[in-house]
């Protein structure tokens, strides 16, 4: 428990800054909707004849026009991949800054094992993405409040549940790499990120490659997918849980056998 604390003081100020930063455009946003409407109205239509760009998007399903569609055509996208990015640069940082901040050899001389420090080390990593999620959702709340609408709550709720797995499966895999490296791989951890979404999009377009989906955590959480059909596939999430489980297990194997850099 006292590694726990340390790591969320320690991520505090990450924490505060990406969540205000996603919640603040995503406040803007809404409040700029009332004003929009009428002008969103004639791009709606512009937007849904746009082919392949509009498959992805959703705005063949929905209308930007409506606060449904413009949610989770827009201002979900930018939950999604914002929310993802924070979740791998948290997991890719967890365990390397020991060994890259020469800080291990304090670490492991403390009375914790390795066990203790891996495991509280990604609760901790969890904690933070819970959180990130309640402060944007704060945001998003007071936006929707102001501008005096807002989605439905069911599909609003599933699609932040979605998020959730997609971030701890996306922090998970960063994890792994924290686990086995000796250096912060904060780039390749955002790359990372931004890679599984443009998997999605790619596999939703080409339909040679729609077993890309299966690799991607962004296909079961797709906005427009949840909120035109209010539901999330449950064989999807499966396997996004599965590979979560799998990462936070190969990272304890690696950790613990791992000759750790003083």
């Amino acid at each position: 428990m006292t590694l726990w604390k340390h790591e969320m003081k320690m991520n505090i100020k990450s924490l505060l800054i990406w969540s205000c930063c996603i919640g603040i455009v995503n406040f803007g946003c809404l409040l700029l909707f009332e004003n929009l409407a009428d002008t969103m109205e004639q791009m709606a239509k512009s937007y849904s004849q746009m082919g392949s760009f509009s498959t992805v998007l959703g705005l063949d399903r929905l209308s930007i026009a409506t606060m449904e569609g413009f949610y989770a055509t827009e201002l979900g996208l930018i939950f999604a991949i914002g929310g993802a990015m924070f979740a791998a640069m948290t997991g890719a940082l967890m365990l390397a800054k020991e060994e890259e901040g020469h800080t291990s050899e304090f670490l492991h001389a403390l009375p914790f094992g390795r066990r203790y420090i891996i495991r509280w080390k990604y609760l901790a990593m969890v904690s933070v993405i819970i959180l990130f999620q309640i402060i944007v959702i704060l945001w998003e709340t007071l936006g929707f409040a102001i501008a005096g609408e807002m989605p439905e709550v069911q599909e609003y709720l599933l699609f932040h549940g979605a998020q959730f797995f997609v971030q701890l499966e996306v922090g998970s895999v960063c994890f792994l790499v924290s686990a086995g490296s000796r250096k912060k791989q904060i780039g390749a951890a955002l790359g990372l990120a931004v890679l599984l979404y443009v998997a999605d999009m790619m596999c939703r377009i080409v339909p040679d490659i729609e077993k890309l989906k299966y690799a991607t955590p962004y296909y079961f959480s797709n906005a427009a997918d949840i909120f035109t059909s209010g539901k999330v596939d449950c064989g999807m999430l499966g396997i996004g849980v599965v590979i979560t489980a799998a990462a936070f297990m190969c990272a304890f194997g690696v950790y613990m056998r791992k000759d750790l850099a003083a």
